[in-house]
């Protein structure tokens, strides 16, 4: 079976524990708690193929904090990681010049390709952006760029892609 370790990361606030409880299936967050340090999620999809064999694989969603105080944390979160998701919500300025500081550290630093980072951009429902393309910077432009919004409440039920 293969295995990847997929790294969410992001600004304070822009939803990673959302993605990753709604990609693993896990609880519904009623409010917000900001995640401590590092939440690991494991999930196994049997239906991926490789040589013509149905494999599978393991996932494990590294759900990592957003506050600064965590940096040092960061070089063991990195350490045999995949891809990194970068998460941001569009809807705050400041976001969209913090992404570019992740993607230095979790994907230039770590010498991944672009292909195995995915850029999502939050919207609150009724923002009136929801597919605004926002004004990324180089080398940011040219990575694959996903909508999302979240209820208010940030409930899994309110999750739409």
């Amino acid at each position: 079976m293969l295995k990847a370790k997929i790294l969410f990361v992001g600004p304070c606030e822009s939803g990673k524990t959302v993605w990753a409880n709604f990609l693993t299936k896990s609880s519904d967050i009623a409010k917000y708690n900001p995640t401590q340090g590092v939440r690991i999620l494991e999930f196994e999809n049997p239906y991926v193929t490789s040589n013509n064999k149905g494999t599978g694989y393991d996932s494990e969603l590294w759900d990592c904090g957003g506050d600064p105080k965590f940096k040092s944390c960061w070089p063991a979160l990195m350490k045999n990681s995949y891809g990194v998701v970068i998460v941001f919500n569009a809807d705050i300025p400041s976001h969209l010049k913090e992404t570019e500081m992740w993607y230095s550290c979790f994907v230039q630093q770590q010498f991944l390709q672009d292909t195995q980072c995915l850029l999502t951009a939050h919207h609150k429902q009724g923002s009136g952006s929801d597919k605004a393309n926002p004004a990324l910077a180089p080398p940011l432009n040219k990575l694959k760029l996903v909508h999302s919004n979240l209820k208010d409440d940030r409930k899994r039920s309110g999750w739409s892609s």
